[in-house]
């Protein structure tokens, strides 16, 4: 493995972890300790030898999201350090390994802070409303016939990187994390820019950074400040160019739209 020390001794490590046990309770910073993790443990595998102390215990073990654990879903959103996904750029929480930290360190570990993204139970979330901003506008009109042969359409090279560059967003909430006004912009710019990009976007241009924007606003998402911080902490890398597009796509619809809202 890259990067990995098979002579590392193991750590003994501190947790200061957000515990919240329902959507409606008081939640508050609870401390633990964790001994002899090994620096080549993910970050989700050492919350797993936690939730093991805590069951052995009989204790409630912390909920947090977690899916593929291959950075590809885009479930493990944690705020650690107060860094979204943690102190290595271009990574996921489960991508994430121990070898980042050092033995006695103290880890603070929070869920997104968002108002649209509401605590489940402890670390876990709610990132539904990203899911009503895709179904908002997010797909193209096919005809549903055979399957189209791929070089049915012409496309120019450099326009397909992008809308390939743009499609990489796993939608799993660090820009909103990272964004001092819980601003979604990067996230929906990239859902907007993928499509707009490709000729196979054009039926629904118009209507679909309209309706997209309406939902992303109905959210309680916050306004877009142009400070980067949600490209600067964003795991797969989106470009803040996709929110130019956005908002291109966005007073070019306006400006021919009867929906003037």
């Amino acid at each position: 493995m890259a990067g990995s020390n098979p002579n590392a001794k193991p750590m003994n490590l501190t947790l200061n972890v957000w515990r919240q046990p329902s959507r409606t309770a008081q939640g508050n910073m609870v401390k633990y300790q964790v001994k002899d993790i090994s620096p080549e443990m993910s970050f989700l595998e050492m919350l797993d030898v936690l939730n093991e102390d805590l069951l052995h215990k009989g204790d409630d073990p912390v909920a947090f999201d977690h899916d593929c654990r291959e950075g590809i879903c885009g479930s493990c959103d944690l705020f650690i350090n107060g860094r979204s996904h943690g102190p290595e750029k271009g990574t996921t929480t489960c991508q994430l390994h121990m070898r980042k930290f050092s033995d006695g360190d103290t880890i603070t570990i929070e869920p997104w802070r968002a108002n649209s993204f509401p605590i489940n139970k402890d670390l876990s979330v709610d990132r539904s409303a990203f899911d009503r901003i895709i179904q908002a506008g997010g797909y193209v009109s096919v005809n549903t016939g055979g399957a189209p042969d791929g070089n049915e359409i012409p496309i120019p090279k450099d326009i397909a990187d992008r809308a390939f560059e743009a499609a990489t967003c796993i939608g799993c909430g660090a820009c909103v994390a990272a964004c001092k006004n819980a601003s979604a912009m990067l996230f929906v710019s990239a859902k907007v820019s993928q499509l707009a990009l490709l000729p196979q976007g054009d039926v629904e241009r118009k209507t679909r950074v309209e309706n997209m924007v309406a939902q992303m606003d109905k959210e309680g998402f916050g306004a877009c400040s142009n400070i980067g911080s949600c490209a600067a902490e964003c795991p797969v890398g989106i470009s803040l160019e996709n929110i130019a597009i956005l908002n291109r796509e966005f007073l070019s619809a306006k400006a021919t739209s009867n929906n003037l809202a």
